[in-house]
């Protein structure tokens, strides 16, 4: 298996399949700018694309998708897998000569073993490769087979993003805290514990986010006065407009795909 990117998400795909065993070390190829980090130990590691693709039998491609353009690797009809928001099927086919694409989306979370990875493939991927791709996916979380490149450009922002969203409501509740004068630290340790907690639960009961809502707006206390406030300053409105742009944001990268 070949990885090509330097990134952070390269770097933790290839470290989740190493963890799991799912691949040897010798048997992984890396095509990083700069030197390859000691953990991978006995992977290949070059700067040459066309060699990692040339020695491997699966090619991941972890590039920003602005930086895919100039990427002009000849796959030779091996098994393709991107990992970039927005190119489509019939480009990644197309720009590295071969029917075999996988088109996914894992997020930020691969770092800790914990992504959501939606995923569809070309009519040409072999059930045995698809086994391979929810197996290679699973290293790294959950993984979902979609429908349509449309589903996958929604998921660009509800789960690609997604991490990027907890986050955004912690920075949120911090400065609120601060604002009212309760130390930074105090803080951060409070609104961090609050979203890692609430995740476990989710986690452990599996629980619909529905459920616990209205669980809280049932009581009738503290919990359900904050939530219908934020729902009236217009906080589900809010949401609803940041996955709409990213699923345009999205759509507008497979379209600028297309005139390479």
């Amino acid at each position: 298996m070949g990885v090509i990117g330097n990134g952070w998400l390269g770097s933790a795909l290839a470290g989740a399949v190493l963890d799991a065993g799912f691949v040897k070390p010798q048997d992984l190829s890396l095509s990083y700018r700069s030197k390859l980090p000691d953990r991978f130990g006995e992977a290949f590691w070059t700067l040459d694309n066309q060699a990692l693709a040339d020695r491997s039998d699966v090619v991941i491609l972890c590039v920003r998708p602005a930086d895919w353009r100039d990427l002009n690797v000849d796959v030779k009809g091996k098994l393709l897998i991107s990992v970039m928001a927005g190119v489509p099927l019939d480009s990644l086919s197309d720009h590295h000569q071969t029917a075999c694409v996988v088109r996914s989306l894992p997020n930020a979370a691969v770092e800790v073993r914990r992504s959501y990875t939606p995923w569809i493939a070309t009519p040409k991927v072999s059930e045995e490769e698809r086994t391979f791709v929810r197996a290679l996916f699973e290293t790294c979380g959950v993984q979902d087979e979609v429908h349509s490149e449309t589903d996958m450009d929604y998921f660009t922002g509800l789960s690609g993003s997604g991490p990027a969203f907890p986050a955004l409501l912690a920075d949120a509740m911090m400065r609120d805290a601060l604002s009212r004068g309760i130390p930074v630290a105090m803080a951060r340790r409070a609104v961090n514990t609050l979203i890692i907690g609430a995740g476990r639960l989710m986690e452990m009961h599996e629980t619909c986010p529905t459920e616990i809502v209205q669980t809280f707006l049932d009581y009738r206390g503290t919990t359900a006065v904050a939530i219908e406030t934020m729902r009236a300053a217009g906080f589900e409105t809010a949401i609803a407009c940041g996955l709409t742009a990213a699923f345009e944001k999205s759509v507008s990268l497979g379209d600028a795909s297309k005139h390479l």
